[in-house]
């Protein structure tokens, strides 16, 4: 006998999109146009003044507009789609998605600057340092003004009040797991850090340059920053990828047993825990029984696990 979480199926929907999904939306377009901006000025002013350092950012900066533009998109197909009965689970790990295709664009980008990198290892290009310092400060400041309005939505859950779908109430939780964050949004937020520091970097490297000769500084940090980038990206396709999997959450399922192994006489039989959305979970339950329990009553029992937005049960 299968039983949904759901006691009205009227009112039964599959819509796990996040809590801050349209603030996130709006705070990521609004960089995606900073960003724009900064590379429109980049390419102008290169072409006017004849500055290869100048359309060299410029054009490293439409990659990552690029990669933040399938973020915003990402943001509207999900809120678009949210209730489109063809998906199956709703649109809560579209984010995911488009998270992890913008890790493997920060990864190529990585490759492209550790290969530009040691290429000028091997053979040193001359470098305008003042106007090229120029331009690394502008492109800091803009990175800096970027992460502030994505780091407001960013990973900042732990104290508030948090809000989840379940047996069709809302409830208050504050015990907020790691792994409920928005990877659309942090994919944003490691685009325009990666950018920072590749700024960061080249300034160092510049202000050396001119100051102390140290010309070899600036392929050498370059190749740092790569080596950083490379990490990050990994990381954020190693999380996404196990969204997009249906990785299990392993505190998550280990919470659930803890709660039904309260009755000695329900044995789980079968256990499928997966993240739906970034704040919301899904789980399958199998149990069998010496004695007569049903599904309400498993139901009742996992009540306390707020991260559970979707829960089907059988009883054998």
């Amino acid at each position: 006998m299968m039983l949904d979480s759901h006691a009205d199926p009227l009112v039964h929907d599959h819509v796990f999109l996040g809590s801050s999904h349209d603030e996130n939306a709006r705070r990521t377009l609004l960089v995606v146009a900073l960003t724009a901006a900064m590379m429109v000025g980049e390419i102008v002013a290169g072409t006017i003044y004849g500055s290869m350092a100048l359309l060299a950012d410029g054009f490293h900066m439409a990659t990552h507009a690029g990669a933040l533009a399938i973020a915003v998109g990402a943001y509207a197909f999900a809120k678009r789609n949210a209730s489109n009965p063809r998906l199956s689970f709703g649109t809560g790990k579209v984010g995911d998605l488009a998270g992890f295709a913008s890790a493997l664009v920060l990864g190529v980008i990585a490759l492209g600057i550790a290969a530009e990198s040691v290429g000028r290892l091997f053979e040193p290009r001359e470098v305008a340092f003042g106007q090229a310092t120029l331009v690394a400060v502008i492109g800091l400041v803009v990175n800096i003004v970027s992460a502030l309005l994505l780091s407001g939505g960013h990973g900042h859950h732990h104290g508030h009040e948090h809000h989840q779908h379940h047996h069709g109430h809302v409830h208050d939780d504050d015990r907020v797991r790691p792994a409920h964050r928005d990877n659309n949004l942090r994919s944003a937020y490691v685009h325009v850090l990666a950018d920072a520091l590749t700024s960061v970097l080249a300034i160092a490297a510049l202000l050396a340059g001119r100051y102390l000769g140290w010309v070899w500084l600036d392929p050498a940090m370059g190749i740092v920053g790569a080596i950083v980038i490379a990490r990050w990206s990994w990381s954020l396709m190693r999380d996404t990828g196990a969204v997009l999997l249906d990785t299990t959450d392993d505190d998550l399922e280990r919470e659930i047993r803890e709660h039904l192994a309260a009755d000695p006489g329900i044995r789980i039989t079968d256990l499928h825990v997966w993240r739906v959305g970034p704040e919301a979970h899904a789980a399958i339950v199998s149990v069998a029984s010496d004695g007569a329990v049903s599904g309400r009553d498993v139901r009742r029992m996992l009540s306390p696990v707020h991260e559970l937005a979707h829960l089907t049960v059988e009883c054998r």
